[in-house]
């Protein structure tokens, strides 16, 4: 992934010195003053932490990791969010920030934007941005209703998003994606060297696939979510929202879709038309794109083993993944990829297979 430059140099141990008590400080810097309760959240590539303040709110602050973005890449997440937002697609929207005079950590804390503030924690600079909490639990994909109200969701989420494209932001193409990936893990020799000649050899053939369904017709380009998995969709009575546009990105359509589905070709048939029944509702789809499904797959997947790669550095990844280093993670890409390269080859779903 081509990742924006850093704000600040970052320590060799990323986050070694953000302490909860720097996190607290930080947000009473904006005048968020918390009461003490501080939980962190699961993320591996962000710090994230849900804060409950004094005044009874409780708001969720994530601190971005360093040299991974830029401040106008960020900044950009933070607009299309309020955007969403302002259209009341519930999404979890940055808040607007201001140092607050009166807090004794308030010199401690720059604005790099109206919701993005970098906290000098040390000697490093973090860069955070503050939401609202949103509580929910995770969709039942099994229910075909709950399957056209995702749909119709990201459908009001794409007419939003189709309005312009990202200027800083980047797009999801083979080359970003894919080719990139695959030329950082062996560039630096990560791919263990008993199964590199034929992971090589089936990368490879994966993206070529990739390229050719990518090429087979110009594809329109939008504003996404990007990372449109289980983990960033929360369902209350009233529906879903998301919870996180970290990953927004251009792109086709049904990149925010085809994570929906799941099981075997005829049920994600199926589950593909629930879906775009709902979506249709509110954007139009090109049914083009849905021979993009495996090929997108294909690419989240060698992208995956990069970012593992890229974070290596960060104890936390180690700890997380301690198979990728063996020779048992690669060959199981190599299986992979050969599944992929048969599934790229299918006709795509609602063909006659």
């Amino acid at each position: 992934m081509t990742e924006g430059g850093p704000h600040a140099a970052v320590p060799s141990a990323p986050y070694a010195d953000l302490t909860p008590a720097a996190v607290l400080d930080a947000l009473d810097g904006v005048g968020l003053r918390g009461d003490g309760r501080m939980l962190q959240l699961n993320s591996y590539e962000n710090r994230v932490f849900q804060a409950f303040l004094e005044d009874g709110h409780v708001v969720v602050a994530k601190f971005y990791r360093p040299q991974r973005w830029s401040d106008a890449q960020i900044l950009e997440e933070h607009a299309f969010a309020s955007e969403l937002a302002a259209a009341e697609i519930p999404v979890a929207a940055p808040l607007l920030l201001q140092p607050d005079r009166d807090s004794p950590h308030a010199a401690a804390v720059t604005l790099a934007g109206t919701t993005l503030g970098i906290a000098s924690i040390g000697a490093h600079a973090y860069r955070f941005g503050v939401c609202e909490r949103l509580a929910g639990r995770a969709p039942e994909l099994g229910d075909p209703e709950v399957l056209r109200w995702l749909g119709r969701y990201i459908g009001r989420l794409h007419s939003i998003g189709a309005m312009t494209t990202f200027k800083h932001r980047i797009s999801l193409e083979v080359a970003s994606y894919g080719e990139a990936s695959r030329d950082f893990l062996l560039e630096r020799d990560i791919v263990s060297p008993d199964v590199s000649t034929e992971w090589r050899a089936l990368v490879d053939t994966a993206l070529q696939a990739c390229r050719t369904a990518f090429d087979a017709a110009p594809l329109r380009s939008l504003r996404l979510h990007g990372d449109c998995h289980l983990g960033n969709v929360l369902w209350t009575e009233r529906g879903p929202h998301f919870v996180d546009l970290d990953d927004a990105v251009n792109g086709p359509a049904i990149q925010d879709l085809w994570m929906l589905l799941s099981g075997e070709r005829a049920a994600m048939s199926g589950q593909l038309l629930d879906v775009l029944e709902g979506y249709e509702s509110f954007m139009d789809f090109d049914w083009r794109e849905v021979r993009l499904i495996e090929p997108l797959r294909t690419l989240r997947m060698i992208h995956h083993s990069a970012w593992i790669a890229r974070r290596w550095e960060d104890p936390a990844f180690p700890i997380a993944f301690p198979w990728f280093a063996g020779t048992s993670y690669w060959a199981d890409q190599c299986t992979r990829l050969r599944e992929q390269i048969v599934a790229m080859a299918e006709p795509p779903l609602g063909s006659p297979a």
